[in-house]
């Protein structure tokens, strides 16, 4: 019902013409040329600079990356936290309700 239709490749038109052929050459040596002189490398890393201002920069930022993970790592601690401990108030809430509920029949 549904058959691809596989393209077929022409046969080429017109006339073709033979591969050229190609001669070999002959290669002549030029003249000694002197070898470069060596340059001297530049320095590879460039030296940094810490200044005091720099520093206590640096300092502050960084104090304040921690101090911001940390209060994200606690705050997500004490949801896991408070998310168990409601759930486990919830299972003895039932538990004592299917007890309850059993005593009664």
């Amino acid at each position: 019902m549904l058959r691809p239709k596989i393209p077929t490749m022409p046969t080429p038109t017109g006339q073709t013409t033979p591969p050229a052929v190609v001669a070999p050459t002959t290669t002549i040596p030029a003249a000694q040329t002197p070898p470069p002189v060596p340059v001297a490398p530049a320095a590879s890393k460039p030296t940094i600079q810490l200044t005091s201002g720099t520093v206590i920069a640096l300092l502050g930022g960084g104090t304040f990356v921690v101090l911001v993970v940390g209060a994200v790592l606690v705050s997500m601690f004490l949801a896991v936290a408070i998310t168990g401990a409601s759930v486990a108030v919830c299972a003895v809430v039932l538990r004592s309700l299917v007890a309850s509920d059993a005593k009664r029949r």
